[in-house]
């Protein structure tokens, strides 16, 4: 850890907490990120001050921005308990994307409380990401297109899928869909 001087082992530890708490190691980082296992290794012992640009192609392995990476406090108290009013919006448009906590760095898992506006569309392109995300329909209607697979679920109704797969989310009906979901890794 940093003793607020040295900005090699801040860089380093951050990193390295970073990488821990998205479940890598450090092989796979490297290969994702595209350096050799060593450049990582000497990153997170502090032996090596990399470039701004090396270190976002570090950091695009995990994924995280360079802003959300300085902004990271490793070993800071995370927060359990959230209040309605606390929830992070990260949506935008006719879908709101609540957030259970604003600072998802170290996690290894996404929750949101979802609202889709009647005749809301995560959009004509599908999605696709690496990971696995479920959710239950707490009210409304909401159509859910998994690959070829496609099925309106109402309150009650669950999904549970290979975030690899393309998918797509539709409100569908006179009033507005909410769901409550998770997804690991983080993904928005």
């Amino acid at each position: 850890m940093s003793n607020g001087g040295d900005a090699e082992l801040d860089i380093g530890g951050r990193l390295r907490a970073l990488r821990a708490g998205h479940g890598l190691s450090q092989r796979t980082l490297a290969k994702r990120a595209g350096v050799t296992n060593a450049t990582i290794s000497l990153i997170e012992s502090g032996r090596m001050n990399p470039s701004v640009g090396a270190l976002k192609r570090v950091l695009d392995g995990i994924p995280v921005s360079l802003t959300d990476f300085f902004a990271y406090e490793p070993g800071a108290e995370r927060q359990v308990f959230f209040q309605a009013e606390e929830l992070k919006e990260i949506g935008k448009g006719r879908i709101s994307y609540r957030q259970v906590g604003g600072n998802l760095f170290g996690r290894r898992l996404q929750i949101l409380h979802e609202r889709y506006e009647p005749g809301a569309d995560t959009g004509r392109a599908p999605l696709s990401h690496d990971g696995e995300e479920g959710g239950v329909v707490i009210s409304g209607r909401l159509e859910v297109t998994v690959g070829d697979q496609r099925k309106i679920l109402g309150p009650g109704d669950a999904y549970a899928f290979d975030s690899t797969e393309p998918h797509r989310f539709r409100a569908v009906g006179p009033e507005p869909c909410i769901v409550v979901s998770a997804c690991t890794p983080p993904s928005f």
